[in-house]
């Protein structure tokens, strides 16, 4: 007997919905960084203030698709898409995570070409709008500051930003080594720098939104701990077919074939079968699961997966 604990959560939608004003507030101030160090780079000639003017341009369109793909998460699901569009939000941050590994190359590509042909940079003036990017992005993070642990989207945002302000500091530093040493070979060094502060953000974002599209088990779920829970039921007699997925961020669901004695059904399936459910919900936070009761003996069809 199968039982659909209540429909995939819709209120706001997804956890990320309820940040979505933080998030317009984000996308204005990346967008503004990028203005102001694009003309700052222009002007100073700072290869370094043009990479983090690219990192923020990439802080602007990520949050906009996070953006996006939360509201695309709000649609009613459909006989077609009984999920609805929730699973938008982790395509979104593996989108995210590719547009980073593309700025890493452009940044060290155009790096290394400083160094064979050297350009004057002003070193106050790169400095000067270093100081206020990193002023921004420090907005930034204060507003997504608590977003960051309820989606793996948001996630993402929050660490485009945090990777923003580090990049920021990088400039800082480079543009004060060039202002009181005139090393021009700071301002590569310090695009460098940028760049590798990309690579471990970006793999970690893509490994995370590549293991809920492979449906693997959330990494907060131990499925021998459901397994023993539902086993301490009275009258549960074995456990099978047990699995774990995840939707998209804060949304766990979890199936199983719950074997039950017979005088266990006394009382009916829905006694024993809101007990099941209130198991799972209680000490794992799964408020979608689909359990199915058997009666002792029952013989599974040939071929049927077993874990």
């Amino acid at each position: 007997m199968g039982h659909d604990h209540g429909p995939v959560p819709s209120a706001a939608g997804t956890l990320s919905g309820t940040f979505r004003g933080r998030l317009l507030w984000t996308i204005g101030i990346s967008a503004s960084i990028t203005v102001i160090q694009v003309v700052g780079a222009l002007l100073s000639g700072s290869l370094a203030l043009l990479a983090d003017a690219a990192h923020s341009l990439t802080d602007a369109v990520g949050v906009a698709l996070a953006l996006g793909a939360i509201t695309l998460a709000q649609r009613a699901p459909t006989p077609r898409r009984t999920f609805g569009f929730y699973r938008v939000e982790i395509f979104s941050a593996v989108l995210n995570a590719l547009l980073l590994v593309a700025i890493f190359v452009w940044v060290l590509w155009s790096a290394i070409g400083r160094f064979s042909e050297p350009v004057e940079v002003k070193g106050g003036l790169m400095f000067a709008v270093a100081v206020g990017g990193l002023a921004a992005n420090l907005v930034g993070l204060w507003l997504l500051r608590d977003a960051k642990e309820q989606s793996l989207n948001l996630r993402g945002a929050y660490l485009e930003v945090l990777g923003d302000a580090l990049g920021s500091v990088a400039v800082i530093v480079g543009g004060l080594v060039i202002l009181l040493t005139g090393w021009q070979a700071a301002d590569p060094i310090a695009s460098i720098v940028i760049g590798l502060l990309i690579v471990p953000r970006a793999y970690g974002l893509l490994r995370d939104a590549l293991h809920v599209l492979m449906e693997a088990t959330p990494q907060d779920m131990d499925l021998a701990e459901v397994r023993r829970h539902l086993l301490e039921e009275p009258g549960v007699l074995a456990v099978h077919d047990l699995h774990g997925w995840t939707v998209t961020s804060g949304m766990p669901v979890l199936t199983a074939h719950v074997v039950v004695a017979d005088d266990a059904l006394a009382n009916g399936y829905g006694d024993l079968l809101g007990r099941l459910q209130r198991c799972v919900g209680d000490h794992f936070d799964v408020a979608h699961s689909t359990i199915q009761l058997e009666p002792e003996g029952h013989a599974e069809p040939p071929g049927a997966l077993h874990s």
